[in-house]
């Protein structure tokens, strides 16, 4: 996470859900955005295919019953839910720690950031707490660190939208 902004840092929380993180700052410098949600725009079998190969990876017992009732589950969960929420990101797109420093803006790579196009309206961005660090107390848990499109049906956990400033 000390940078060169725009490369993938991904660590595990609670011992098993990799969570990718892209660094933002100069080398040295450690701060980075959790990516917490997807929008499935192209690719949605591949993603419902590494969601399933995920769970049934962690599973401590297997039988076919319960694959058949987890791929089922997955199959009928709606496609804006398949990356919502940061583990679910990491398990659509088969991301773990071995992609922490491989640079997220380089076009020959299979996980990369693209540009959004041109002609798309740039969406209204809420700020709200983040999610998950009660432990850490105020200020913390009231410091609007936490970025989401405003009503997008992929974005995970409690919404107390509020504008962002600037």
């Amino acid at each position: 996470m000390y940078g060169p902004a725009g490369i993938a840092y991904v660590y595990l929380v609670y011992g098993m859900y990799d969570c990718l993180n892209i660094v933002t700052e100069p080398i040295g410098s450690p701060a980075a955005i959790l990516v917490r949600a997807v929008e499935p725009i192209e690719g949605e079998a591949a993603m419902r295919a590494a969601r399933l190969e995920r769970a049934l990876a962690r599973r401590r017992s297997r039988t076919p019953t319960t694959d058949t009732v987890e791929a089922e589950r997955l199959a009928r969960l709606p496609a804006h839910r398949l990356a919502a929420g940061p583990g679910l990101v990491a398990a659509a797109f088969g991301i773990d720690r071995t992609l922490t420093g491989q640079d997220l803006l380089s076009p020959d790579r299979d996980v990369r950031i693209e540009p959004a196009p041109a002609t798309e309206a740039r969406p209204e961005v809420l700020a709200t707490p983040r999610l998950g660090i009660d432990f850490a107390g105020e200020p913390w848990t009231a410091v609007p660190w936490r970025f989401a499109i405003a009503g997008h049906p992929s974005v995970s956990g409690p919404a107390a939208p509020r504008p962002r400033t600037r």
